[in-house]
């Protein structure tokens, strides 16, 4: 009896220790495993390295907050120069216009009608000169309805040179002559809306003469081009320089104030292309993060002013090659001014669920 009780005693410490075990391992990981993660990726946090602050972020983090990384490249930039541009008003040009085509036909019916009494009066002095065929006081009406029209076309004559003369103070020669020519594509264009008059001033110390084409900030944030068309007669009283008239290939609306970039004949250069879509702004300045390894991103500053059509130009603290979050830069900067040392209740990064 003794002997049975010992066995079942045995058997029940045996299958409780086992149960215990199975507990134990359930509830709580191997500490050898979780080394090993540990040193397999890492811890994320904001550390400095190097005098740089650096943003570490896990592989599994990184996926999860689609960030994207590609290396920098290089591209051939022409040096130009900033130059200010205003969009003309071209209303006073097309009222101009209209006043010179009316003028125009009272010069063309004023010199047919002077052409005529010119041809009255000289038959009437052959017939006078001819045995007095005609009174003289028919040739004295045929002499005085000349001068009368010969004066009215003098006048007409220079109301229409001073119509031009006005039009080419304000607009130059090359709108002029495309107001005032037979056709114009140029004004076509103008008069459609699809084309834009931009006074552009090119700096006081530009050297050369203005280029043939341009191209301009369009509010829209793009870039447009734009070609030359004359001199302006016309300067801005707020900028001191060259002023020039360029036609832009889209419409613009009327007194907006823009910056023109201007070809100079320095040789071209290359320079590191940072995309637009990487830049942060923090503090008021264009900011960009670098891997600089796996899972370690650093914040550099790019330096604005220097934009071009495929993003910011820059030729110093980047290098070719460097591997730049092009998508997800905004998180790494709300990751970085966390306040560290605090817990968090989100589990499942970037974000809780609500």
């Amino acid at each position: 009896m003794k002997y049975r009780l010992l066995i079942f005693c045995a058997i029940t410490i045996a299958l409780a220790a086992g149960a215990c075990w199975y507990i134990y391992q359930t509830l709580y990981p191997k500490p050898a495993a979780s080394s090993a993660t540990a040193q397999g990726s890492p811890q994320p946090g904001v550390h400095m390295v190097n005098g740089e602050t650096v943003v570490t972020v896990s592989p599994d983090i990184q996926r999860a907050s689609h960030i994207e990384v590609a290396p920098l490249t290089l591209a051939t930039v022409q040096p130009d120069s900033r130059a200010w541009a205003t969009v003309v008003d071209l209303q006073p040009l097309f009222d101009l216009r209209n006043r010179l085509a009316t003028a125009r036909a009272d010069l063309d019916t004023l010199t047919v009608q002077a052409g005529n009494s010119h041809t009255q009066y000289e038959r009437s002095n052959v017939l006078y000169e001819d045995d007095r065929n005609v009174s003289q006081k028919s040739l004295q009406d045929a002499r005085a309805a000349m001068q009368t029209d010969q004066a009215k076309l003098k006048s007409s004559k220079a109301a229409v040179s001073g119509l031009e003369a006005t039009m080419r103070q304000q607009f130059g020669d090359a709108l002029t002559r495309a107001s005032t020519g037979p056709s114009s594509d140029l004004l076509q264009r103008l008069l459609s809306g699809r084309t834009a008059v931009l006074r552009v001033t090119l700096p006081a110390g530009f050297k050369g003469d203005a280029p043939a084409r341009i191209t301009v900030d369009a509010p829209d944030g793009e870039l447009v081009a734009a070609t030359k068309l004359s001199a302006s007669p016309i300067a801005d009283p707020s900028v001191q320089g060259s002023p020039w008239l360029y036609a832009a290939d889209r419409a613009l609306p009327v007194g907006t104030r823009t910056r023109a970039h201007v070809p100079t004949p320095a040789p071209a250069s290359q320079m590191l292309v940072v995309p637009e879509a990487a830049v942060v702004w923090y503090g008021g300045q264009p900011w960009a993060y670098v891997q600089t390894s796996t899972g370690h991103f650093t914040r550099r500053f790019v330096p604005a002013g220097n934009e071009g059509e495929q993003g910011y130009l820059v030729n110093a603290g980047f290098h070719a090659g460097d591997r730049i979050v092009t998508q997800g830069a905004q998180l790494l900067l709300s990751e970085e001014q966390k306040p560290q040392g605090i817990a968090t209740a989100c589990k499942d990064p970037p974000e809780c669920d609500d």
